[in-house]
């Protein structure tokens, strides 16, 4: 899927189903599995060499959400992909549903690695790609990472290591909006400059607007050149993206919408059902 308007209805049934399995389980993080559906398009339903029929195929591209709170964002594009019905959805945290609070491995296919503990996706994601070197494996290996979620000592262990292997079968998103659950992460912990972290640790790194189609897809071909480095891609993305009354507010990122909210951030996201 190359054309930028199709990316976007994607982004938007990705976001309507975010919206409404946070509703019908009453619970969950909105803020943050909003901010990061455009990349979650582009990487889902264009980029990335994946198929449903063979969930567990050796040869294809691997993604971890180490962000694993977000799994909202990941469970929308697994079922939209075909991995499983999208009626599914609705079960979202509910008992003996497979789609739990965060990602398992073992319940749902097209997930390649079980998250939630911060700092740990990107650690196995790293074993991944370091895994696909030592097996003269052609995959690649994607991650996504939450700008609070660098607070995480382990984070940097495994960006040390990743560097130090050179890895350059391994991108890695971070997830910038600004903002986790107590506030402000400047406040909070500040990560900034996270690009010169990163610089500083070894990576590869392209600074970019994580809700622009062209940015992310000119991102991820400079990441597939990079040699002998690994690829850190600083997003710069608006928590809540795409409802208005939860962009930029820490307060969305682990609450859930009322019905009535549901249905005004139905109507502003738009797209089709």
């Amino acid at each position: 899927m190359n054309n930028k308007i199709q990316l976007e209805e994607i982004s938007k049934l990705i976001r309507k189903d975010i919206v409404s399995m946070l509703t019908e389980s009453a619970s969950g993080h909105p803020g943050g599995s909003l901010s990061i559906a455009d990349i979650m398009a582009v990487l889902f339903f264009r980029e990335m060499n994946i198929s449903s029929e063979n969930p567990k195929d050796p040869n294809r591209d691997r993604f971890v959400l180490s962000k694993g709170h977000a799994a909202p964002a990941l469970y929308s594009a697994l079922a939209r992909k075909g991995y499983f019905p999208v009626e599914e959805l609705k079960t979202l945290r509910k008992t003996g549903t497979r789609l739990q609070g965060h990602p398992n491995m073992n319940d749902l296919p097209g997930i390649d690695m079980s998250t939630g503990s911060l700092g740990q996706g990107i650690s196995a994601a790293v074993g991944m790609a370091l895994a696909g070197k030592l097996d003269k494996k052609d995959y690649r290996v994607y991650t996504i990472l939450g700008d609070g979620e660098l607070e995480e000592g382990q984070v940097w262990e495994a960006s040390m290591s990743a560097a130090h292997y050179k890895l350059d079968n391994l991108t890695a998103f971070i997830d910038f909006n600004g903002l986790q659950i107590d506030g402000n992460t400047e406040n909070v912990m500040n990560p900034s400059p996270i690009d010169k972290k990163f610089e500083a640790f070894g990576w590869n790194v392209i600074v970019i607007d994580g809700h622009n189609y062209d940015e992310i897809i000119d991102a991820i071909e400079k990441s597939k050149n990079a040699k002998n480095k690994p690829t850190a891609i600083v997003c710069k993305t608006i928590k809540g993206k795409g409802v208005s009354f939860m962009e930029n507010e820490a307060s969305w990122h682990g609450t859930a919408p009322s019905k009535e909210q549901c249905e005004i951030a139905l109507k502003e996201i738009g797209g089709e059902n």
